[in-house]
């Protein structure tokens, strides 16, 4: 590399500076000097020949060029993020980090136990949990292993389906001593009802098979699977989530199983270079056992 060109700590800095909004946050967050942030962004402007962010009293506001370099930043980023991940589970010990992504639902209720059990079998094995409902892209390694409930599309990826997840209308014993239990679709229509705050294709794909349900009015809306699902255990009304995570709780119901009954499949991605990865390959079988598991749990599918 040209020693003129910018190292990855000045693109470091950038993105702190980007996330943050201010020197002074972006510094914190580095755990540097303020003086040496501001001087890594002075050297990556000068190197590049760009000016990235406005001053101003109210803080640094980036400009179209910031913007317009920020996702190849990101991808060093991933790609520096993965080398060191990599470097600490070489060998042919299962040890090191494995990052993985998957969604807030599964991330939070049904990985954990999964991990724990992996950490007792292998005690060198780290974790790094990307929650997210957003597809992540393994190909510039945001993640080493994902588990998604969209069939990935990318090449290069290693990939297992492990079955589905039904998903039905649940509400909490607690809310139907109140409010009563609906016998029929019209019924929802005159009770408290959870649902999203933001349509996504999938979401009126989903609305589209059930008869009725555009005109429902909904009193909590959440773009958080998880706040839907913590307002259907609190008794708030009556919500969407999956039936085997519905099973384990004591007070929640299905209702109108045959009415409404969706699925999801369920997948397991990892990069085709990480297949023969010690680490990975643990984690990566592991993974595919506890959820096959979880999903047999699953009296619908």
């Amino acid at each position: 590399m040209n020693a003129d060109q910018p190292g990855w700590n000045l693109y470091r800095s950038f993105l702190a500076v980007l996330r943050e909004g201010s020197l002074s946050a972006a510094a914190r967050a580095l755990d540097l000097a303020q003086p040496t942030l501001a001087r890594h962004i002075d050297a990556l402007e000068a190197g590049l020949g760009l000016e990235l962010f406005t001053r101003s009293q109210q803080g640094l506001t980036p400009t179209d060029a910031a913007l317009e370099i920020a996702p190849y930043a990101e991808t060093l980023e991933s790609a520096a993020a993965a080398m060191l991940r990599a470097a600490s589970g070489l060998g042919v010990a299962v040890r090191g980090t494995v990052r993985i992504s998957a969604s807030e639902m599964v991330g939070a209720e049904i990985l954990p136990p999964i991990l724990t059990g992996l950490r007792r079998q292998h005690p060198e094995l780290e974790f790094e949990l990307m929650l997210s409902n957003t597809v992540s892209n393994l190909l510039r390694r945001e993640a080493d292993i994902a588990v998604r409930m969209v069939e990935p599309a990318q090449d290069a990826l290693v990939v297992r389906k492990l079955g589905a997840v039904s998903l039905g209308l649940h509400a909490h014993k607690d809310y139907l001593d109140r409010a009563g239990t609906p016998a029929a679709l019209s019924d929802l229509a005159g009770h408290t009802l959870i649902g999203f705050d933001r349509e996504t294709p999938a979401i009126r794909a989903m609305r589209s098979r059930v008869p009725g349900a555009e005109g429902l009015h909904y009193a909590f809306r959440a773009d958080s699977d998880m706040a839907q699902w913590r307002a259907i255990q609190a008794g708030f009304g009556i919500g969407i989530c999956q039936a085997p995570l519905a099973q384990q709780v004591p007070g929640l119901v299905r209702l109108l199983p045959d009415a409404i009954d969706f699925s999801l499949g369920v997948w397991l991605a990892l990069h085709e270079n990480l297949r023969a990865t010690p680490r990975c390959r643990a984690v990566f079988d592991g993974l595919a056992d506890g959820l096959s598991r979880y999903l047999l749990t699953d009296r619908r599918v």
